[in-house]
């Protein structure tokens, strides 16, 4: 691990950042002298990241923030604990997913996986923009599927109560993560830049919510074929350390993906965008 150097020192905000690629991208970030605000759930693991930042000699660089992201109203509340602790961030990296083998809905109405793997990542991102322009070399790195073609946005049901499935709702999720990059980096006079990254099948992730078979056939494949977290994290310090000069960078398992590529339509990023404000304009209009 290289030395420390404070000068060169970030804030890195990461959400799901107190497990698998985002733990380790936590605590090696620390390591090299960075602050970094961990965004997650469970206590429990909140506490165990910040016991481990202790015994890596690296206490006071890990905060954590608990926050349910699936959740629009503690999303928000999230993002302005962070307003108040820091007056600059350099990297937003977005982990934070779930497998939901039943639909289930949010107090506010959203299907889970749609809230939480897109959802809170629209709103970090945006929410978070104002500190990240104050940066030399801001950056937001969405971590999903860019590269995938399979799935698709379903415009008329993006909720999916009609016909709900987990893979259905986690490639939509997916999709949409790409059309938000496309939006983001389409702002004018916009510094930040946004790398949208598919690291590949990764020994990585809480498995917890699938059923115990899944879970078993997932553990095997990951013992034969998937890659290390360490291996599918190195490209993000590349992404943190020296931005890419381009407003919007799309990477898949370490080859560049074309920015023609149909998931990747402006148009639909444009239409996505304009349907997701109105979906929070909803919310706000329901609070009392």
């Amino acid at each position: 691990m290289p030395e420390p150097d404070p000068t060169c020192s970030r804030v890195i905000v990461i959400s799901g950042g107190t497990d698998g690629m985002g733990r380790a991208l936590a605590l090696a970030r620390a390591g090299r002298g960075d602050t970094v605000v961990a965004l997650g759930s469970n206590l429990d693991k909140g506490r165990r990241l910040l016991a481990d930042a202790d015994k890596s000699s690296v206490a006071g660089r890990v905060e954590f923030i608990r926050v349910d992201l699936s959740s629009v109203g503690q999303t928000r509340a999230a993002i302005g604990e962070i307003i108040a602790l820091h007056d600059v961030i350099d990297a937003l990296v977005l982990f934070a997913n779930r497998q939901a083998p039943e639909r289930t809905t949010t107090a506010e109405g959203f299907e889970q996986t749609f809230a939480l793997y897109y959802l809170s990542r629209y709103i970090l991102g945006y929410g978070l923009l104002p500190l990240l322009r104050r940066s030399e070399a801001g950056v937001i790195v969405n971590v999903a599927g860019v590269g995938m073609v399979k799935g698709k946005i379903h415009w008329d049901d993006l909720q999916l109560e009609n016909d709900y499935g987990m893979v259905a709702a986690q490639l939509q999720a997916g999709r949409a993560n790409d059309l938000l990059g496309v939006a983001f980096a389409e702002q004018p006079d916009n510094p930040v830049r946004y790398v949208l990254y598919h690291p590949g099948f990764t020994r990585s992730g809480d498995l917890s919510p699938l059923p115990a078979v899944l879970r078993a056939s997932l553990s095997v494949a990951a013992r034969l074929a998937a890659r290390p977290i360490a291996e599918s994290v190195a490209p993000i310090h590349e992404f943190i350390d020296t931005p890419p000069s381009a407003p919007l960078t799309a990477i898949d398992r370490g080859k560049p993906v074309p920015l023609t590529l149909r998931t990747l339509d402006p148009a639909n990023a444009r239409h996505l965008a304009e349907a997701t404000s109105s979906l929070l304009e909803t919310v706000d209009r329901a609070r009392p």
